[in-house]
This record gives structure tokens, C-alpha cells and sequence, in this order.
């Protein structure tokens, strides 16, 4: 019997797979369990995800972990979310290493408490060399932040006489972004069955393909995930063309 694996057109892989990781919550109060419950076990989806994504070939997967409005949330939820973010990285060290994937993290870094810092910063400079794969974790992050960011930095450059008003173009927007380097995202999923884009990657998800799933974030497995790809290859990427062009 054929499996969604197997249906998979491996030429027409995604790049770049950007996802929203929600539902935790919920997935957790449905079992009358804790919130924090819940995000234990997305531990477990993000898992199974990479090494998805690394034994297809695809080449950067970037996680939405921890937003920065995730802050206003209660003390004892970011506490433990903070411990759950250290366990894990040192936990899922070795299957990092072990897939050849490269750790790679951006957001306002510099709120996360010390502790969580180190331990990620640790486990970046573990995984630097492999590179069958990058996987991106967004902390502390929102595209709002970091269009902000990057308009700053581009406004003293110009302040300075560096770059000229005219020279501020896409691609030097690119240049002052978090993702610097990286490709956009070519299909961004989200599961929980919400279907908003809550303040994720603004600028690079222009032309990405967007799935929305009913399934909660710690149900995601990697047969969901192919669905995902599946449904994206089948698809046409226009990028503002039209089908008769895109066809020729």
C-alpha cells in the first residue's frame, strides 16, 4: 500500500517550511490536564517533524516557539515553558546531531533569562557544522519586532550617510532581517485549526503557501506533515503571474 510518504514529489519539495505550533493548550485542558501538559508533549511533534523534514531533504524549517506577546502570559506558564525550553535543548542534542541539523534561533534573545540563554547558545555552537539541515527556533520573536528592528537599523545607516534614501530597497530590507541568509518560507502550516498568521514572519511569508490543519500541535505527525506537503505540491505558485505565463 502506497503511503503519503511515497506521494511526495521530491523535486517539488519545499525549500523552506515554516510552521505555527499551537494548540497545546487546548490539547492539554481537553485531557484536564495543565497547559504545561501540553506543551511537554509538543516536544515530541517537534521531534518527529525534523527528522520529517531532514530525511525528505528539505532544507530549513523554522518553529514558532515563543512569541513576544508569549511574555504577558502567566509567571507560572513562562517559567515552565523556560525550563521545558532548557530540558529540551539539552535533551534533543544528540538527535540534532545525530539528523545533521544545524540549530539556528532569532528573536529578542536577550529577554530570555540567563539560564535559557546559555543552554541555547551552547547548543548552537554544538551544531554549527552540520549542515544537512537548519532548523530555526523564533523565540522572544514577532514580525513586528524585527520589521521594527530592521527599519532602526536602516534609518541610522541613512542618519550616518551610509545608505542613501534611495538605495533602501527588498533587498536591503532582506540584509537587516532575522532571517538574513535564509530563503522565504515556501509553505507555512499552522495547526489548532486557527487560521491567522498571529504576527509570524510578516515580510517573508509574501508568496508562501499557507496550510491550516484541525489537528493540535502535540497530534502532529509526520504522516500530517506530508499531507501538508502534498497538499502544497499541488498548488500553482504564481508569485502575481499569471497560469498561462507560469505555464510557458
Amino acid at each position: 500500500m502506497e503511503s503519503l510518504k511515497d506521494k511526495i514529489i521530491m523535486e517539488r519539495l519545499p525549500q523552506h517550511i515554516a510552521i505555527i505550533m499551537d494548540g497545546n493548550g487546548r490539547w492539554a485542558k481537553e485531557k484536564g490536564k495543565l497547559r504545561v501538559f501540553g506543551h511537554q508533549h509538543g516536544v515530541d511533534a517537534v521531534r518527529s517533524s525534523c527528522e520529517a523534514c531532514a530525511e525528505l531533504g528539505v532544507k530549513y524549517l523554522t518553529l514558532y516557539a515563543f512569541s513576544t506577546e508569549n511574555w504577558n502570559r502567566s509567571s507560572f506558564e513562562v517559567d515552565a515553558l523556560m525550563t521545558l525550553l532548557a530540558n529540551a535543548l539539552k535533551s534533543e542534542l544528540k538527535t540534532l546531531n545525530n539528523n545533521n541539523i544545524r540549530l539556528n534561533a532569532i528573536g529578542d534573545l536577550s529577554r530570555l533569562p540567563k539560564t535559557q540563554y546559555n543552554s541555547l547558545m551552547s547548543a548552537i555552537d554544538n551544531t554549527k557544522n552540520n549542515d544537512r539541515m537548519t532548523l530555526t527556533l523564533c523565540l522572544s520573536y514577532s514580525g513586528r519586532w524585527e520589521l521594527t528592528k530592521a527599519m532602526r537599523e536602516i534609518a541610522a545607516k541613512v542618519q550616518e550617510g551610509v545608505v542613501k534614501p534611495e538605495q533602501v530597497d527588498e533587498a536591503l530590507i532582506d540584509k537587516h532581517l532575522a532571517t538574513a541568509g535564509m530563503p522565504d518560507p515556501d509553505l507555512l502550516i499552522r495547526t489548532s485549526g486557527e487560521e491567522r498568521i498571529s504576527n509570524y514572519l510578516l515580510w517573508q511569508i509574501a508568496y508562501s503557501e499557507l496550510y491550516f490543519t484541525e489537528k493540535y500541535w502535540p497530534d502532529f505527525s509526520k504522516e500530517d506533515l506530508y499531507e501538508a506537503i502534498i497538499d502544497y505540491q499541488n498548488r500553482e505558485r504564481r508569485f502575481g503571474k499569471t497560469s498561462e505565463q507560469i505555464k510557458k
